[in-house]
């Protein structure tokens, strides 16, 4: 300790102010407690600033001018439709701020301390808060940490102007005309979706079998990869490997190993959406004997307590999907378990969605994952094409899938692949957490004419009497 470094004692430090980390300090400071929320970067981590919402955003615009050139179909015939980039930019960071400035109100609002700084551990109940200036030490009896995690780099691929991360195809000065996307998952798709509506020529380089194959079925992706083709500006390649990069002032080659033939592709940018890495390795945690798995994540028990009584860890440190809602949903769970609640984590009714095109969504067991768990399910379908919404918004590709069990006819699990999937999701995530059966959805009325229909005629389908679709 230095001399002049008095020590502040808190009762919870939380670490990270991404959407785990601010969740976990509003709750913690709602049940009573003293807390203190460090970040070295802006409030609302990834997701706010550089990822979830920034992304949604520039997908939404690049909906909206893909609508002005293509509504011809419905009568709509606009001329010369063009995109000011920097209008664009511009507009989304305006969102991001609006979201970032809001948290740090509601942080204030519940009498949360807020640093900035990079803490290490001392011990396991004293941690020193630097930044460029000085440094402070603060003693906590309890502590969550919620840093979240960065795009992997490959070391064939160093991170240049041409060869970027998500962060850097978020902030882009202006629409490339061609982009090679390294990864077929949902970042890649995400943002080679948006950028191919931009009109970019995008090439999808995947390394397994099929694009977006983790946790959705075959049935659902196929009609994803069906309208990326149809945009007639988006390949997709699976079983490629990429190799290596040549990086000039103006653009990259990229080659590729495809199914045993080497292949180069040319582009502006190539983005490399390969995974992401846990931020666990600059905190000290070796200084607190804190358990690890041999990928970096932090062990946590039902309650995200670690092996150190009083130090909890949430988010995409730990193990599980990164995403944002679970890293809010394990953050609230922390917080409880400090104020001396009985809670723990139940990943079951845990919703994943990806904003591709058409949108992708799934809660609970898949009709495979359900079997290989030793039930006994049905898997219903009711496609949006029945659906007079659908039809009216012009969006129907796609269907509702319910996964119930034969026996009593509980809904277990459900995938969905259309339009607004990402909200229709949120009713069959609240089905599953109520242990609700398909005849309770089926008997429920559902306003006309709405996309919410076809998960009450998915469930009419379940129970075998559909009125939309013959049996």
């Amino acid at each position: 300790m230095v001399v002049g470094d008095f020590p502040i004692d808190i009762d919870t430090l939380v670490i990270g102010a991404g959407p785990g980390g601010y969740v976990a300090a509003i709750r913690a400071a709602q049940l009573g407690q003293k807390v203190t929320i460090v970040d070295k970067g802006t409030l609302g981590g990834v997701c706010l600033n550089v990822g979830c919402i920034p992304s949604k955003a520039l997908i939404s615009a690049a909906h909206r001018y893909e609508h002005a050139l293509h509504s011809e179909e419905m009568g709509i015939k606009a001329e010369n439709v063009t995109v000011d980039f920097d209008k664009v930019q511009e507009w989304k960071g305006s969102v991001v701020n609006k979201l970032t400035s809001g948290v740090e109100g509601l942080l204030k609002g519940n009498k949360v301390d807020i640093v900035t700084g990079e803490a290490y551990f001392v011990d396991s109940s004293t941690v020193r808060i630097m930044d460029e200036n000085s440094a402070q030490t603060y003693n906590f009896k309890n502590c969550i940490i919620a840093t979240g995690s960065r795009p992997i780099e490959l070391p064939s691929f160093k991170w240049s102007e041409r060869v970027i991360s998500s962060t850097g195809a978020l902030n882009l000065k202006e629409i490339p005309k061609k982009m090679i996307v390294i990864g077929g998952g949902y970042i890649g798709v995400e943002l080679g979706t948006a950028y191919a509506n931009f009109g970019t020529e995008v090439v999808i380089l995947e390394g397994t079998k099929d694009i977006l194959s983790a946790g959705f079925e075959k049935q659902l992706t196929s009609v994803v990869k069906r309208r990326l083709k149809k945009k007639g500006n988006v390949e997709i390649h699976t079983e490629a490997f990429a190799q290596g990069v040549e990086t000039t002032e103006n653009g990259v080659t990229v080659t590729a190993e495809i199914k045993g033939e080497t292949k180069t592709f040319d582009a502006d940018y190539v983005l490399v959406t390969v995974g992401r890495k846990p931020n666990t390795d600059e905190l000290g945690l070796e200084q607190v004997g804190i358990e690890m798995t041999e990928r970096g994540l932090v062990k946590i028990d039902k309650q995200c307590r670690t092996n150190i009584s009083n130090i909890y860890a949430i988010g995409d440190i730990v193990d599980g999907p990164a995403l944002a809602h679970k890293a809010s949903y394990e953050g609230k769970i922390a917080a409880e378990v400090i104020s001396g609640h009985a809670a723990e984590i139940d990943y079951l009714a845990i919703p994943a969605v990806v904003f591709s095109d058409p949108e992708l969504a799934s809660v609970g067991y898949n009709e495979a994952e359900a079997k290989e768990a030793g039930m006994d399910v049905i898997g219903s379908k009711f496609p949006f094409g029945a659906n007079g919404r659908a039809l009216s918004l012009n969006d129907a590709d796609g269907f509702i899938k319910l996964v119930t069990r034969k026996e009593d006819g509980l809904v277990v699990g459900a995938q969905v692949v259309g339009p607004n999937a990402s909200d229709v999701i949120a009713e069959l995530g609240l089905a599953i957490e109520a242990g609700m059966t398909a005849e309770d959805i089926a008997m429920t009325i559902h306003a006309h004419p709405t996309l919410g229909e076809v998960t009450m005629e998915a469930a009419e389908v379940a129970i075998g009497a559909p009125i939309h679709i013959v049996k």
